[in-house]
């Protein structure tokens, strides 16, 4: 074996310590609540939503920096009134957390996706698309990157939104708090379509979203340990992970201009123009490029 070939094995090895990745539902997840709403067919996983109950699924470990993907086909038909939700959330009351939350619709409508951002309990960041694509129809990727520079959300690898670490400016960015990952379907007809002018359609119960492709790709954090050492564990301190090599400090420039086209063809509400809202513009945004 050549020294180069050494060089790349050890790498590889320094990389994947402490990091978890997997395919199998029953590896990362387990269900949360309302198990008779669950339907399992070979690696797929469906969740429904009738008049009784929605339904949820949590990761068995939290995690802090890596990448996190499921691939999900959202509810088809008229939707209005529902919620699919995949995120990330530490616990407590000054929680981290980013959202992906697919807002049903009345058939042939767009399906909006929300992104949220909640950093030490405060949250108000949301972001509205509509997708290129029927999200119905097949299964698409949806993806939350997160490290010690940026927070990406990319669906199909394509990038719809950064948070990027602004500390240096005076903006508290979520670094420092494991997070679960989660998903779930609930009804939401006071807001979510058109909001709450939509109610939701029980005619058109249950509402099924499937789910396949499990991924995490993280720094597991041990439920025992401490915040030091969890810093340690998943910090650039003593390992370095492929999330923090530094063509991950922020997007490529093909990126950069996916983002670009994203926000001007498909983004419908940006909380950072909402000046009813905010009518101080919120710090972040004055610095974000993206």
């Amino acid at each position: 074996m050549s020294m180069a070939s050494v060089f790349l094995v050890l790498s590889l090895a320094i990389v994947m310590v402490g990091s978890v990745s997997s395919s199998k539902f029953d590896e990362l997840f387990q269900p949360s609540w309302a198990l008779d709403h669950f339907t399992y067919e070979g690696e797929t996983l469906q969740m429904k939503l009738d008049n009784y109950s929605g339904a949820g699924f949590s990761s068995k470990s939290k995690y802090m920096f890596g990448k996190v993907t499921i691939q999900i086909k959202l509810v088809e038909g008229d939707s209005a009134g529902t919620v699919t939700a995949f995120y990330m959330s530490s616990d407590g009351p000054n929680h981290n957390e980013f959202d992906f939350e697919f807002l049903g619709n009345t058939s042939g409508e767009p399906y909006l996706v929300q992104t949220n951002v909640y950093v030490n309990g405060v949250g108000n960041r949301e972001q509205r698309l509509n997708l290129w694509f029927d999200p119905t129809k097949d299964f698409h990727s949806y993806s939350i990157l997160w490290n010690q520079r940026q927070v990406v959300f990319l669906v199909d690898e394509t990038p719809v939104r950064v948070h990027s670490n602004l500390e240096d400016k005076g903006v508290p960015f979520p670094k420092d708090q494991p997070m679960g990952v989660y998903s779930s379907i609930w009804n939401a007809d006071d807001w979510a379509t058109r909001g709450g002018l939509v109610k939701t359609d029980w005619a058109h119960a249950p509402f099924v979203a499937s789910y396949t492709g499990f991924d995490i790709d993280a720094c597991e954090c041990p439920p025992t340990a401490s915040p030091d050492d969890n810093a340690r564990r998943c910090g650039s301190g003593e390992k370095r992970y492929w999330w923090d090599g530094p063509t991950l400090a922020e997007l490529s420039l093909h990126q950069s201009h996916q983002l670009l086209w994203v926000r001007a063809n498909h983004m419908v509400y940006d909380y950072c123009s909402d000046s009813a809202r905010f009518p101080v513009t919120p710090v972040e945004c004055l610095h974000h490029r993206h």
